[in-house]
């Protein structure tokens, strides 16, 4: 399995708030440039997704994959690939801190891997790429900037 990459931000919002946008999974194509769709196939007993399938067109990377997901109140997701048909890794995490008036430190930290053949160097790379977006991009939908 490929080493993770990890990245945090401080997000103006509380806990509950950044865990709302995150969990709404269905909004995704709204904020998140690479995902077009996302389809929820089941929910935990709190209404959250427990199971959701994602299209991705990420330039070069293209797919249709499962993610099971597994919520831990407003502090933590962490997340893990069913199927694909590229990848063969998308494991994560978004880890959330209460940093009270200051806002919210989150931490996404990512395994991912794919079936072409890339070089170490590469796909950590690649996986900064992602996990550097995702949260500017998460950033950008909590505080409406």
């Amino acid at each position: 399995m490929s080493e993770q990459t990890s990245s945090t931000i401080v997000i103006e919002a509380t806990p509950s708030v950044v865990m709302g946008e995150i969990a709404a999974l269905e909004s995704y194509p709204e904020w998140a440039g690479s995902v077009r769709s996302v389809e929820v196939l089941s929910r935990d007993d709190e209404g959250r997704p427990s199971r959701a399938t994602f299209v991705l067109d990420a330039g070069v990377v293209k797919d249709t994959y499962t993610l099971q997901y597994t919520w831990r109140g407003d502090e933590s997701v962490s997340w893990t690939l069913v199927e694909a048909q590229m990848l063969t890794a998308m494991d994560g995490s978004y880890r959330l801190t209460d940093q009270g008036e200051a806002g919210t430190v989150v931490e996404y930290v990512l395994t991912l891997d794919l079936k072409m053949p890339m070089i170490g160097l590469l796909r950590r790379k690649a996986e900064k790429v992602v996990t550097d977006t995702a949260l500017r991009e998460l950033k950008r939908r909590v505080e409406g900037a």
